[in-house]
């Protein structure tokens, strides 16, 4: 069955003719966003969302959205999806970043240009039939210095078309290397560096807790007098107060603002003052922009609804299309390792160290710890997911370390589990074999080479003649058909284990009856999808 996807906002129809050519049904109402009850009422169909800001995906809306496993949104901003209800519930959620790098960058240029010479300002006067030529005084760009807070993906166009018109630019980002900055040609600086520097300040970072106010009453104080500052990043980066004051005393000589720290702004202590430009959030407003956004939603979803391929995912590892078929059968394995791991551990989990051996420890560790970790709740809470776990996982304290390793033994890869409760330590390690199936490999220390079934029992013993018979005939007068077993032991008569292969789930009673002989310390269940 095909997967559904509901777009509830406007996208264009080369967007959702992308669904329908990838193999996805897709219900096209770009009006329903704005009616919540409607959306609430039909969002349990579907298994993919597909919006731009109109749409509100409220905790609300996403415990309706009962088979939902994927949120796309056509834009870089979040801001109307509740992401940690949506990580709960197991929901990717995807935004396109790059799709209006260019057009906000560009916009923050042109920002900078009206600032510096006063165009609308300019404008206005002359469409009212004045001619005030000497009132409108400006500044040249070229030669000037611009301070770029922020050097990412957007920042780093911004640098690129300073450079280009004769700018020299210096950018503070702690995530910028001294090689990358070099390459960009521009001065990487601290960020006290820059404000008594610049001439032109441009803010390109995220809205987080560091950097809400980052140019706050202090900062600005610290900048170089006659400063112009541009912003198209995110509203509150700036004090938009203190840089009012800034500009009425004259420390500030213009500013241009397409964000705000309430929107939509109908009022901004910015508002009316000199040489100030502000514009209603218009950085992503281009047809290219809004069409590119479109389009790689439209290609992100597709991808991961039918190959398994995350891309641009908020709360995900991503997983290219082209590393989707790799590494689904590690996926496999890391799962049933969690889950061999959660389904014999009944005490509060404190530490999980997870190895990657050999050609595992080059892979997207990331998605296969996340896989991993879906595994090992599972028994316990049965709609987790990769999403979804390594959220309650971080909720419970548990400590999560990972390992990697260059190839140690006779596979070419293979992943280790060790998970430390408060009265035990219990490892398992597995591989896959050129059939794409995944094996047991070692379980407590000891080494065997054991398939995965549906159903099994896991029963740990002391090393002592007898015990494959007594076994069988336990199970056998039960009625209970062993189709295969794998034995193994770490030396004679010491610990051993087996694992035998059964045609259905055991009761109780006979699990009762294998650990009533005094060299049986453990008979475990344990239930596997095999899919």
């Amino acid at each position: 069955m095909a997967p559904r996807v509901l777009v509830s906002d406007e996208l264009s129809e080369t967007a959702v003719q992308i669904f329908r050519d990838r193999g996805v049904e897709v219900d096209f109402q770009p009006k329903l966003g704005k009616d919540k009850e409607k959306l609430a009422e039909i969002i349990g169909n579907y298994d993919g969302l597909a919006i731009r800001s109109a749409t509100k995906a409220t905790e609300k809306l996403i415990a309706a959205a009962t088979n939902l496993k994927v949120i796309g949104r056509a834009g870089i901003g979040v801001d109307n999806v509740d992401i940690p209800a949506a990580s709960k519930r197991g929901i990717i959620v995807m935004n396109t970043p790059f799709g209006n790098s260019i057009t906000t960058a560009e916009h923050a240029i042109a920002l900078m240009f009206a600032v510096a010479r006063q165009l609308p300002q300019a404008d206005a006067s002359t469409q009212a039939g004045k001619w005030e030529k000497s009132k409108f005084m400006g500044v040249e760009i070229t030669g000037k210095t611009l301070g770029v807070i922020g050097a990412g993906n957007i920042g780093g166009i911004v640098c690129k078309k300073a450079i280009g018109l004769g700018m020299h630019v210096i950018a503070y980002d702690p995530f910028l290397s001294t090689e990358r900055a070099q390459e960009m040609g521009v001065e990487k600086v601290e960020l006290d560096e820059l404000l008594p520097r610049a001439d032109f300040i441009t803010l390109h970072v995220p809205m987080t807790d560091k950097t809400r106010g980052i140019l706050g009453k202090d900062n600005i104080a610290k900048t170089k007098p006659g400063v112009r500052i541009i912003n198209c990043a995110r509203g509150g980066l700036v004090d938009e107060a203190a840089l009012a004051d800034a500009i009425k005393s004259g420390h500030v000589a213009g500013a241009g603002f397409d964000v705000f720290e309430v929107e939509p702004a109908t009022e901004s202590p910015l508002f009316g003052l000199p040489n100030v430009v502000c514009t209603p959030h218009l950085g992503a407003s281009t047809t290219e922009a809004q069409e590119n956004v479109a389009l790689q939603v439209a290609e992100q979803m597709s991808d991961y609804l039918i190959k398994g391929a995350v891309s641009n995912a908020i709360n995900m590892p991503s997983i290219t299309a082209e590393e989707a078929p790799i590494l689904k059968p590690f996926i496999r394995l890391a799962d049933v390792l969690g889950s061999f791991a959660g389904q014999m551990t009944e005490n509060p989990i404190k530490e999980i160290e997870i190895l990657y051996d050999g050609v595992t420890s080059g892979m997207n560790t990331k998605a296969l710890t996340s896989a991993l970790l879906a595994g090992l709740i599972r028994p316990q809470v049965a709609d987790v997911n990769m999403v979804s776990a390594p959220i309650m996982i971080k909720e419970k304290g548990v400590i999560v370390s990972e390992v990697k390793r260059d190839k140690t033994g006779v596979y070419d890869g293979y992943i280790k589990l060790t998970v430390t409760t408060e009265k035990q330590t219990r490892s398992v390690a597995g591989t896959v074999f050129s059939d794409g199936k995944p094996r047991f490999i070692q379980i407590k220390g000891i080494n065997m080479d054991a398939d995965v079934g549906p159903n099994m029992i896991y029963i740990s013993n002391t090393d002592v003649p007898g015990m494959i018979g007594f076994m069988g005939t336990t199970l056998g007068n039960a009625k209970v058909n062993i189709a295969n077993f794998q034995l193994g032991r770490d030396q004679e008569g010491g610990d051993a284990i087996a694992l035998l292969y059964v045609d259905g789930p055991v009761e109780q009673a006979v699990l009762d009856q294998l650990t009533a002989n005094p060299a049986v310390k453990q008979a475990k269940p344990l239930v596997f999808n095999v899919d």
